[in-house]
């Protein structure tokens, strides 16, 4: 059993931390732009959307309710609000200028403020669809283990959320430790590929469950 736990936990850390979804791109983008402080707080909104979403995941598997999430109407109604939120996400990063953090001007006035890095980071997962399926499967598979125990699965999902955070804080800090290599004309393509990443997810989301049902 706890092989098999194990096992479970390293799945669900690397499907959380390297699904290339929304969330990966703006993490990445961040800590490059701003730093490791400024995308700790994006990466702190994400881990608090999936501790959202794990809580309610549960407590829908817990008291047999979670068809609700199978709905094909709920399903519809995220996809099409988490795909407009990506779009407008995805379009601000074509609107932002680069700033070098070496030049001699007062960076700290510039940097995003924590609580916006953190309900960014927060809705960007939490309207994302797949995110939403991802925790209904988790959650179905280890509820079994430990016989639909809820404080068991939340102290499981507690600690594997606490391995994500800090495999997304690392990243965040590789981000940042290249920054200071890159010119203006590559963190503008960058820019650009974040965008277009988000705007990408945004359309496929709207389009296979809307126009596409």
């Amino acid at each position: 059993m706890i092989l098999s736990l194990i096992y479970q936990a390293i799945v669900i850390i690397l499907l959380l931390t390297f699904s290339f979804g929304p969330a990966f791109f703006a993490l990445i983008n961040t800590g490059i732009k701003f730093g490791y402080k400024t995308g700790a707080f994006l990466a702190l909104g994400v881990i608090l959307s999936d501790l959202f979403l794990c809580v309610l995941v549960c407590l829908l598997v817990h008291f047999g309710m979670a068809n609700l999430l199978h709905s094909e109407k709920t399903q519809t109604f995220f996809a099409i609000i988490g795909g407009i939120i990506l779009i407008v996400f995805g379009a601000f990063f074509f609107k932002k200028h680069t700033v070098k953090m070496d030049e001699t001007i007062d960076i700290e006035n510039q940097l995003p403020s924590p609580r916006l890095m953190i309900l960014k980071g927060f809705f960007l997962n939490l309207f994302n669809p797949t995110v939403w399926l991802l925790w209904l499967a988790n959650v179905t598979a280890i509820s079994k283990t430990f016989e639909y125990s809820i404080l068991k699965m939340l102290f499981f999902f507690s600690l594997v959320l606490a391995a994500v955070l800090f495999v997304e804080l690392f990243k965040v800090k590789l981000a940042g430790k290249i920054k200071h290599y890159l010119t203006d004309r590559i963190m503008t393509v960058v820019n650009y590929i974040t965008g277009t990443a988000l705007i990408i997810f945004g359309i496929i989301l709207i389009y296979n469950h809307y126009f596409h049902s």
